[in-house]
């Protein structure tokens, strides 16, 4: 079911998976890259031979709208991240005086942990439940006595806690019709990169974000599925963290300024993103990131967990 989702690093590795002598990157000239944050969505152009940043944007100018109708609560639409990264686009083809077809590939980068359903039809039910939205901290509580906190530590290295999975156990129990009309459920990079291809799918590296990822068997948690009692299919296909995860279709090329067929070649989580940014990629090291939320995160060289679940 999954290829390769340990990214195999080599000399000829660039940014967003395209490498090689004879390299569209290379021929292309430019990569460019999205950042779908809290408060807003970032677009850069980078030349692909160079590393340089030719031009970036970001929109809106404000933050973005948190809706939050109750305590505790945090929704975005997806539309909203949708409308920005046009704005995004347009911005920085314009700044760095290209043409689309000088973009070879596109990655992309997005805040974690968020929840979006899509119908049969690729259209967003209901608002994303994003990261810092708490209502789901009961479901993952529960979850985690019932299943026993050994088995999730040793298996998801974490609590179900109020991750993903969490959060499409509130809608299951809340909001069943939404539930109902899900053909997938999705993270807010999965979701971009949808509307951009058509194609829906994620990653092993997404789905660990969500709690969805077993390291023991390195596949899908399907305990954790049949506890909440979700059907695994509602879980896109699994595509490498980097290599070809579809082409900008027609209308999507057209609606962005875009070069139809343009690859999406990668997607990571922002904290993932952050560390593969700074090159910290080696048991030992640390790295901290300041954003809507602050971060501390280090690598370590397996799959190891705080039997006390001090820490994710």
């Amino acid at each position: 079911m999954i290829e390769g989702h340990q990214p195999q690093l080599t000399n000829s590795y660039s940014p967003l998976g395209v490498g090689g002598s004879q390299s569209p990157s290379r021929a292309r000239g430019f990569l460019l890259g999205y950042d779908l944050g809290s408060s807003s969505v970032k677009a850069s152009l980078v030349n692909a031979a160079t590393g340089e940043c030719a031009a970036s944007a970001f929109f809106p100018k404000k933050e973005m709208e948190i809706i939050s109708v109750k305590a505790g609560w945090a929704e975005q639409n997806p539309e909203i991240w949708w409308e920005n990264l046009k704005l995004a686009t347009q911005a920085v083809i314009a700044e760095a005086g290209i043409s689309a077809t000088d973009i070879a590939a596109i990655g992309i980068s997005y805040q974690m942990h968020g929840l979006v359903l899509v119908d049969e039809n690729q259209k967003h039910i209901r608002n994303s439940i994003i990261w810092c939205d708490s209502r789901a901290v009961p479901y993952g509580e529960i979850a985690m006595y019932e299943i026993g906190a050994e088995k999730c530590l040793s298996q998801l290295l974490n609590s179900p806690g109020n991750f993903t999975l969490s959060k499409l156990a509130w809608v299951k129990e809340n909001e069943p019709e939404n539930y109902a009309r899900a053909q997938y459920y999705m993270l807010p990079g999965d979701y971009l990169a949808m509307r951009m291809t058509g194609k829906a799918c994620t990653t092993a590296s997404g789905l660990s974000e969500g709690m969805a990822w077993d390291f023991k068997t390195d596949s899908p948690a399907t305990f954790l599925f049949d506890h909440f009692g979700f059907d695994t299919s509602l879980i896109p296909d699994i595509v490498p963290t980097f290599g070809q995860q579809g082409g900008l279709k027609a209308e999507i090329a057209a609606e962005l300024g875009l070069a139809e067929g343009t690859p999406v070649t990668y997607r990571g989580g922002d904290q993932p993103n952050n560390a593969l940014s700074l090159n910290v990629l080696h048991p030992g090291e640390i790295a901290a990131t300041a954003g809507t939320s602050g971060v501390v995160y280090g690598v370590n060289g397996g799959a190891k967990y705080d039997p006390l679940s001090r820490v994710n």
